[in-house]
C-alpha cells in the first residue's frame, strides 16, 4: 500500500499554487495518496509567528518577489505576480474546498483551480459567486457547495483542519508530511519525492 502526503496548502500561497501540479506528479509516480487539508494561512501565521506580506520589511518583499519571478520562469508556470486580488480573505476557498470534499469531489483539480484564479486569472476568491463558478466549471454543484460553504457548522470543521496543521508543525504553506517527516515549501518537493522513494 502507497504511503500517505499530508498535503498542507492555502489557496492563497503562490508557492503552493507553484507546487501544486508536480507535487500530484509525483504521488502518481510514487504510488502515494494525497490527503488534502485546505487551510487558512490567516490561522496558521499568527500562531507561528508568520508576518504577512505587506508587514514585512522592505528587503523581504523585495526577495519574494525575486523569488516568485524566477521559481515561475524556473518551472514554466505564468504568475501574476501582484494579482489584484491579494491578499484576500481565503475562509471562503477553504469552506468550500471542504465542502466539496464532503460531497467527494476531487481536491487536486478544484484547489488548483481555485488557486489559478487568484495567480494567474485576477479573480477575487473571497467572493462566493466566485466561487460557485470555479466548483461548478470543475463539473460540481457550485451553488449547493457554497450553500454547505456557508453553514455555520464549517467554520468550527475549518479550525480543527488548522489545529491539525499546527499539531503537525506547519508554519508555512505548502507543508507536507510523510510518516510524521515534514518538508516546507514547494522547492523541497525534489526531497518529498526521495523520501516517498
Amino acid at each position: 500500500m502507497g504511503k500517505i502526503i499530508d498535503y498542507y496548502y492555502g489557496h492563497i500561497s503562490p508557492w503552493a499554487f507553484l507546487g501544486h501540479d508536480r507535487l500530484i506528479a509525483i504521488a502518481a509516480e510514487t504510488g502515494a495518496t494525497i490527503a488534502y487539508h485546505p487551510i487558512s494561512v490567516s490561522d496558521i501565521f499568527p500562531k507561528t509567528g508568520g508576518v504577512p506580506v505587506a508587514k514585512r520589511s522592505p528587503e523581504r518583499r523585495a526577495y519574494r518577489m525575486q523569488e516568485l519571478k524566477r521559481w515561475s520562469a524556473y518551472l514554466g508556470i505564468p504568475i501574476t505576480f501582484e494579482p489584484k486580488h491579494f491578499p484576500v480573505d481565503d475562509h471562503p476557498s477553504q469552506y468550500v474546498a471542504l465542502a466539496a470534499a464532503d460531497r467527494g469531489a476531487d481536491l487536486g483539480s478544484l484547489s488548483r483551480a481555485i488557486m489559478a484564479a487568484v495567480w494567474q486569472e485576477e479573480r477575487d476568491i473571497s467572493d462566493w459567486q466566485t466561487l460557485s463558478g470555479i466548483a461548478s466549471a470543475q463539473g460540481l454543484d457550485g451553488p449547493a457547495i457554497v450553500a454547505s460553504a456557508q453553514a455555520p457548522a464549517m467554520a468550527e470543521t475549518a479550525l480543527k483542519v488548522c489545529e491539525d496543521a499546527l499539531a503537525a508543525g506547519m508554519f508555512g504553506a505548502p507543508w507536507y508530511c510523510v510518516d510524521g517527516e515534514t518538508f516546507w515549501g514547494q522547492d523541497r518537493l525534489p526531497m518529498l519525492a526521495d523520501r516517498l522513494k
